[in-house]
């Protein structure tokens, strides 16, 4: 794994991580996001539609409590994840929670974390934590920590050092089960984990300490989901905007198209849309679609959001490349307000 960067603008940084995947001939462009999937496929897209989405991310984001129910299946199939879901040439993250469904909060302990899967609340110790690993195969994938205290803005310094004493603890013991483990992970398969701001730098020297212990040539990834700016929060929303068209028409970030007022209206969702709903088919025809329950909705609208998602990642690098990004943040305020 090599991370490559052509630019720096204000500690955001411009580039690829390379050779990703068993092969190590994949590429992933930064700033960048992941492919949300629910136990491996998109939200209401098959495969073959989600191919008619531009800008679809090099990595998928796998749940581990969409399949702590169900590793024995995959650790007796033995081939991991991406070929038991048919996408074999795919790259695959896998963390510990659906950021689509936050988990409650106080069920961390310092021997497990729990997560919740379809049949309820799952008992995470890291020694299932990490069989699970194995039976996944995946590229990367988010250490077992206690993450609680990062999610929080009132979270006491007690709790803080709490939460980063139990994540080193987990850190410690899965390093020692793969190092006892006859089933190995990739060389290259980075750990991703979360953690308080409070307690980054201690956390890090902790990390690289370990990681010395046990391998040679393993790259740490330590991720703080706050977007390329911190005070910019809005990279969980639609995203509706062009960095080489700041003329383009104001549009809300968000509209409900089962409201009475669309069934007669034959525009497209957005104007001048390139994504294959806005080119097909109009908001009306949406709005028919909804009130009527058809499936089908969801997959158009799904085709639609994930465009303008991928779009925009697409836009802040175009931004980081042109020195605009300044630019980009006041017409996202600007949209926004």
């Amino acid at each position: 794994m090599k991370l490559s960067l052509t630019k720096v603008v204000n500690g955001c940084r411009l580039g690829k991580i390379q050779n990703l995947g068993k092969a190590e001939d994949r590429t992933m462009d930064i700033p960048g996001c992941l492919l949300y999937t629910r136990t491996g496929s998109a939200p209401h897209l098959t495969d073959h539609t989600l191919h008619k989405v531009q800008g679809v991310p090099a990595m998928a984001q796998l749940t581990l409590s969409s399949w702590a129910e169900h590793h024995e299946v995959l650790a007796e199939y033995k081939k991991g994840i991406g070929n038991f879901i048919g996408m074999p040439d795919s790259l695959f993250y896998c963390s510990l929670h659906d950021p689509v469904s936050p988990c409650p909060a106080g069920y961390v302990t310092n021997k497990s974390v729990s997560v919740w899967g379809v049949g309820g609340r799952v008992e995470m110790t890291v020694s299932k934590f990490m069989a699970i690993q194995h039976a996944l195969q995946p590229d990367w994938f988010q250490c077992l920590s206690d993450g609680e205290a990062s999610c929080e803005e009132t979270t006491s310094r007690k709790r803080a050092r709490k939460a980063v004493d139990r994540s080193l603890l987990f850190l410690d013991n899965c390093l020692r089960l793969q190092e006892e483990s006859e089933v190995r992970l990739p060389t290259n398969c980075p750990l991703v984990l979360k953690l308080s701001l409070s307690f980054t730098a201690q956390y890090c020297s902790f990390c690289l300490i370990l990681f010395q212990d046990f391998f040679l040539l393993v790259f740490l990834s330590v991720l703080q989901q706050n977007g390329i700016q911190e005070e910019v929060k809005y990279v969980d929303q639609i995203k509706k905007i062009k960095t080489t068209d700041c003329n383009q028409e104001m549009t809300s970030f968000e509209i409900n198209l089962k409201e009475k007022k669309y069934q007669e209206d034959f525009n497209p969702l957005v104007r001048g849309c390139s994504c294959y709903c806005c080119q097909s088919h109009t908001r009306a025809y949406v709005h028919h679609l909804l009130v009527t329950n058809e499936l089908l909705a969801g997959v158009l609208l799904m085709m639609h959001n994930f465009e303008h998602y991928f779009g925009f990642f697409c836009s802040i690098r175009e931004a980081l490349k042109r020195d605009t990004l300044v630019q980009l943040k006041e017409l996202i305020l600007r949209q926004a307000s």
